[in-house]
């Protein structure tokens, strides 16, 4: 048996009104993803526990059969993980996003938590300016994809409350800022970062191109280094992850699964689809297992759009969803378990702990879920509610009944 996880970043929703009060993923052209909720189990799964807060490290901890409350330490140390970046038990990573602020009537606002999605290429070369005047022997910085990067404080503080800048898109930094033990060292960084890109070759050019520049890092997802029990020992598989984000690749390694990266994946809408799902059946003719993440849609949730967010869950379903389905033809027999993370719904722009749908399809079992539609709705709908998200994974790989 091939096992196959599919997970469509943020892809859940609240109704849109200039969507009839349908959700994106309702409103979508999704045949694939409707096939399969109508031949196997739909229904609900809470992945993020009481008390956590709604973020894609916590739940796709949950997905991947870690329960938060035991396993979770922090993001950033996860996507450190991934890039094979060394630190010891008394060091904290900490996410750092390449930022635009805006000073407006005297106070700072957060105009754009991506710098205009900005490339790697030119991240890259602002990371490692920033490294050579603020790192040393205390701090390192350490490029990553897009905005997306890591700052690593040696024997560093790491209780202090930080805050996504997704989160935060149009609001005052004043009540962002971190608050607690070593916040000030911290704020510190930011604000010293702010003046060596202020006249940054490259913001300049971004400015010329009409982009937003690069303004700012900002420091969050603080944590030290995890221990996870090793997937393939507990579910006796030979697992593989794919995905642009160093967060999944990150909790694949501290798992013991392997790392493919599929040239042209970007974390964004316009993703390899295709290249994900023919490198995860090229590992599925050695493997047993392959999760596949896909960042679009909540890249578009983040965005407050609901047409990016249709485009990249039609694209997911077509794309990808569909390449792998006429690829797993070949194979004597494979389960699918498809869900979101989390929503991100467009109103708000950002994560919400609600219960996301999921399905799992079955190619040895003949059934009818009684459903059409694989949808929020639908899966409410079903009666069928798992509490523990972190549980699913058992279930699925296990060939437990879900009822």
């Amino acid at each position: 048996m091939k096992y196959i996880v599919l997970i469509p970043d943020g892809m859940s929703d609240y109704p849109v009104p200039e969507l009839g009060n349908r959700t994106p993923l309702e409103a979508a052209r999704i045949p694939n993803m409707d096939t399969l909720a109508s031949k196997g189990i739909l229904g609900l799964v809470q992945n993020i526990p009481e008390d956590f807060p709604p973020g894609s490290d916590i739940a796709i901890l949950s997905i991947f059969g870690y329960d938060p409350k035991g396993y979770y330490s922090g993001r950033a140390p996860l996507e450190a993980a991934s890039r094979r970046i060394p630190i010891s038990e008394s060091d904290v990573a900490f996410r750092c996003n390449l930022v635009t602020l805006e000073e407006r009537n005297g106070s700072i606002f957060m105009k754009d938590y991506s710098s205009g999605h900005i490339s790697t290429e030119e991240a890259s070369r602002l990371i490692e300016d920033l490294n050579s005047i603020l790192g040393g022997d205390e701090f390192s910085f350490h490029p990553g994809v897009s905005y997306r990067h890591l700052m690593i404080w040696r024997s560093g503080e790491d209780s202090m409350r930080t805050t996504p800048p997704h989160d935060i898109t149009g609001c005052d930094i004043k009540d962002y800022l971190p608050d607690g033990k070593g916040a000030d060292i911290v704020i510190s960084l930011m604000e010293r970062s702010m003046q060596i890109l202020k006249g940054h070759s490259i913001n300049r050019d971004r400015i010329k191109k009409g982009l937003n520049p690069a303004t700012s890092i900002w420091l969050w997802g603080q944590g030290r280094r995890p221990n996870l029990s090793q997937f393939g020992e507990r579910f006796g598989v030979d697992g593989a992850v794919i995905s642009a984000v160093d967060l999944i690749k990150g909790i694949g390694v501290c798992a013991g699964l392997h790392v493919i990266d599929v040239p042209g994946a970007t974390g964004y809408l316009d993703t390899n689809y295709e290249g994900k799902a023919e490198y995860a059946l090229n590992w599925l003719e050695k493997g047993d297992f392959i999760l596949i993440h896909i960042e679009a849609p909540d890249e578009a949730g983040h965005e407050g759009s609901w047409e990016k967010k249709i485009k990249a869950i039609e694209d997911f379903d077509r794309r990808l969803l569909g390449t792998l389905l006429d690829g797993l033809r070949k194979f004597d027999g494979f389960s699918i378990l498809l869900l979101p993370d989390h929503p991100t719904p467009v109103s708000i722009k950002t994560h919400v702990r609600e219960p996301v749908p999921f399905l799992i399809f079955r190619s040895d079992e003949k059934g009818f879920s009684g459903f059409k539609r694989f949808s929020e709705d639908d899966a409410r709908k079903s009666g069928i509610f798992i509490e523990n998200g972190h549980t699913l994974m058992e279930l699925f790989i296990r060939g437990i009944r879900i009822r």
